[in-house]
């Protein structure tokens, strides 16, 4: 059993090597599943089943890796998503296979709840039949609630340390960057056992294997003398939204506005947002120096190939700050952890008045490139997937009684 075991890791480990190699083959990944399929079935040990639901864009990219990465290992992933603010057409972008479950009920506190409550109905029968070992996801609510109610272990990720928690249901790990553990004071029904970190930040999970598209430009009709700048309007349907956002929001259409050469790509949380901001700045939508992506795009290569960003939401910023592109954030509601390091370091601008939108925004063109420098592996990736991997070991171990 011990020679099984030990022959399971050294597997593992050289899955682990090879998920850093951009040049791998699929013969390779294929091969090195297989053999591990074989050698835990022989250990004694079975592949789990996990459960990871998608109920933000942001998730999308993050998880894709991730969901590779657990299926090289030899488990099986169960992937649900919920259609709203292009969760599903992201993952039909990057080709995952999910189920469709839910949609967003509103911006207003009832209609939250009882949104809460009608897609925990739905996830429900699913899961009973799925039985997953363990359910992941990076702050599902509703997968909390329905990993609660059947005794599924949940593991939720979290980059926000203020976003609203569910009452009476909690996780039973969490997971965030360092710079947040470090800060935590544990009271959320967490014993600080279950509490992991990874390095970094949630983007460099993916961002360091991305590989830039340089077509993108000419899909959206930017030519190689415009200055592009990406804008991402605040989430105004969130908990935490301040109203204030939306006026720097303003400020900026109009800096921006008055230089000639700027092109905008707007990139709406909702087709009613984007309707919205069509109609406060007619001119710059008709004229063509405004435009919104007909199609979902990826939102790394658009950021690679922007002179700059400005966002009201985290993970674009974030996004930006991982590739080195300069990036200014109008969110105006209680700033992260993350967002202060990330200012600290000068990889990111907050700006906090109209005054901060005219004095320190840079329009200037930055140098791009059709291709970037990719490391042969992510700290942060690798961080996440262990300990992933160690909370299906630690419950396994639990449930036969080697723990107590």
């Amino acid at each position: 059993m011990l020679s099984k075991t030990m022959q399971l890791a050294s597997e593992l480990e050289k899955a682990d090597s090879l998920s850093g190699q951009s040049s791998r083959t699929l013969g390779e990944r294929k091969s090195v599943n297989v053999a591990a399929v074989k050698l835990q079935a022989e250990a004694g040990v079975r592949p789990k089943r996990i459960w990871i639901d998608l109920e933000n864009s942001p998730h999308v990219p993050f998880f894709k890796p991730i969901i590779e990465e657990l299926e090289r290992r030899g488990h099986s992933v169960v992937l649900t998503a919920r259609d709203c603010f292009q969760v599903c057409e992201l993952a039909d972008l990057f080709q995952l296979q999910y189920r469709r479950v839910g949609h967003h009920y509103g911006k207003h506190i009832l209609a939250k709840i009882a949104g809460l409550g009608v897609r925990v109905l739905q996830l429900t029968p699913g899961m009973l039949r799925e039985r997953p070992h363990l359910s992941v996801s990076h702050g599902s609510r509703s997968q909390i609630v329905v990993s609660s109610l059947l005794g599924v272990p949940n593991l939720t990720i979290f980059d926000y340390e203020h976003s609203a928690k569910v009452k009476m249901f909690a996780p039973t790990w969490l997971m965030a960057p360092e710079v947040i553990a470090e800060q935590m004071d544990y009271g959320n029904g967490v014993d600080k056992e279950h509490f992991l970190q990874y390095p970094g930040i949630k983007e460099d999970v993916y961002a360091p294997s991305f590989k830039p598209d340089p077509s993108i430009r000419q899909k959206l009709g930017v030519s190689a003398d415009d200055l592009l700048v990406t804008i991402r309007p605040p989430a105004t349907e969130a908990h935490y939204h301040n109203p204030e956002a939306e006026l720097l929001l303003t400020s900026v259409f109009q800096l921006l506005g008055a230089v000639p050469q700027v092109k905008i790509v707007l990139v709406p949380r909702t087709p009613k947002q984007g309707q919205d901001l069509k109609e406060q700045f007619p001119d710059l939508f008709r004229e063509g120096r405004a435009r919104i992506p007909e199609h979902v795009v990826d939102g790394l290569d658009l950021i690679w190939f922007s002179d700059l960003v400005i966002s009201g939401g985290g993970t674009m910023n974030r996004e930006a700050a991982a590739l080195g592109v300069p990036v200014y954030s109008i969110f105006r509601g209680k700033i992260g952890a993350v967002d202060h390091y990330l200012q600290a370091q000068g990889r990111l601008v907050l700006l906090e008045s109209v005054a901060d939108v005219k004095n320190k925004i840079q329009i200037v063109p930055r140098p791009k490139s059709n291709q970037r420098a990719r490391g042969s592996s992510s700290p942060a990736f690798e961080a996440v997937v262990r300990n992933i991997q160690y909370v299906l070991d630690t419950e396994e171990a639990e449930r036969k009684g080697v723990l107590r």
